[in-house]
């Protein structure tokens, strides 16, 4: 019987170990990404995630989107080329302040969804260019009663209409 060369041994077994730690890794990131959402009763948490931010998972004019929430940003923000791509309405220019500095861009009307129940119609939110995410500002999170406490924001939800 004819056997295996020892170099194509070595690499299927150095194959079979890289797919393990692969398909480790992904299954620790999909428990870590689902974990990140509660909701419990009356309370939402958000778990802070390995960047160091929250996400709240939402939506935008019906597509889905992963919201960066940024307490230190005054409005909700999408990247320009989103906006685009899903025809939100142009309501004028706007200027705004960032990390990076001034960007400017234009302020569209948006109906946010956010996972747990909070919505926002024909919200004003300013569409920026070289925006990477969403981001969530005291727009919306204002309108909330929330806190953070060590690596968990929690979200208080108004109980539902009798």
């Amino acid at each position: 019987m004819n056997e295996m060369p020892g170099w194509l041994k070595n690499a299927t077994v150095w194959l079979v170990l890289a797919a393990v730690l692969f398909l480790g890794v992904q299954a620790w990131m999909n428990h870590e990404r689902a974990t990140r959402f509660t909701v419990e009763g009356g309370t939402l948490e958000l778990r802070r995630s390995a960047d160091g931010h929250y996400h709240w998972p939402g939506s935008v004019a019906g597509r889905q989107v992963d919201f960066l929430v940024d307490t230190g940003a005054t409005g909700t923000a999408i990247p320009a080329a989103m906006a685009r791509e899903l025809g939100l309405a142009v309501v004028g220019p706007v200027q705004s302040q960032t990390a990076g500095g001034v960007a400017y861009g234009s302020m569209v009307l948006a109906d946010v969804q956010l996972q747990g129940g909070v919505s926002a119609e024909r919200l004003r939110v300013a569409a920026l260019p070289h925006l990477d995410a969403p981001l969530l500002g005291m727009d919306v999170l204002g309108k909330l009663r929330w806190r953070q406490d060590q690596g968990v924001m929690r979200v208080e939800m108004a109980p539902p209409a009798q």
